[in-house]
């Protein structure tokens, strides 16, 4: 790998004479958190790829093993719209497909995948867990109504699993066996060997002649994509119809200690 290009939430490192690309969340001790300036990092770094033709194929990861990503930094502030018609999502522009990127992303997943990780997840190619790794949506526990990642989820998933995460909160954690037999997964490994076995498939997608991996991504993602924006152009309305005030969802998330939450079921 070349010397990491850092930023204050994110990393990446490029290989040219692979043609890969790992970019990596960098704020381990936030549980990779994505606060308001890694969410923009993200979005300028798949639109540089978009330029790059050193670039074929990316994979994506968080730092540490304790979680790939947490979804929103709680310590962020996302002022609204008075309009009861819009919201602003800081996280709706940081996956690949948002910005307009056709080369494959391969996900490699340790730790914990929750919540906002969905956005990255559902616009990822396919994901290489670690057997450790679980996946959970906390929203509902906490007031909140599970839109986009319910949405993304739903793609990739059997519906009844999709909604079982969803609705189950943080009561349940999905377990990276039971993500792999209903195919939300696609391979497990070890955690040490989790991003060897990443690199593996990107080494051998940007082995490929670029154009035709780009245009099969580009066919994948056309057999989903009409369904998809119509389901996500509900997402804003129903966010703001469903939410809880920012209060209510901060006394649910300060009291979630010394509850059964705190001692999820794993599947």
């Amino acid at each position: 790998m070349t010397a990491a290009e850092r930023a204050p939430g994110l990393r990446v490192e490029r290989d040219k004479t692979t043609g890969v690309a790992v970019v990596t969340l960098d704020r381990e001790r936030k549980h990779n958190a994505i606060d308001l300036e890694t969410a923009a990092e993200l979005a300028a770094v798949w639109r540089e790829f978009r330029f790059d033709d050193e670039v074929r194929a990316i994979v994506l990861t968080g730092a540490g093993r304790a979680a790939f990503c947490t979804g929103i930094d709680r310590g962020v502030s996302v002022p609204q719209p008075s309009s009861p018609f819009s919201i602003d999502d800081p996280l709706v522009a940081i996956g690949p497909k948002a910005n307009d990127l056709w080369k494959p992303v391969v996900a490699a997943v340790n730790g914990m995948a929750c919540g906002g990780a969905f956005y990255l997840l559902g616009e990822s190619e396919f994901i290489v867990s670690s057997d450790s790794a679980t996946y959970f949506d906390p929203h509902t526990s906490y007031g909140m109504v599970s839109a986009y990642e319910a949405i993304y989820m739903a793609q990739r998933m059997p519906f009844g699993e999709a909604a079982r995460m969803s609705l189950m909160g943080t009561a349940e954690r999905l377990s990276a066996r039971r993500a792999y037999e209903i195919g939300l997964v696609s391979e497990l490994a070890e955690p040490e060997a989790l991003l060897p076995a990443a690199l593996r498939s990107a080494e051998t997608l940007a082995g490929f002649p670029t154009e035709a991996v780009q245009g099969t991504v580009r066919s994948l993602w056309a057999a989903k994509q009409a369904a998809l924006q119509q389901a996500l152009a509900q997402a804003p309305g129903l966010v703001a119809l469903g939410n809880l005030s920012p209060q209510r969802q901060a006394e649910l998330f300060a009291g979630r200690r010394g509850t059964a939450a705190a001692q999820p079921r794993v599947r």
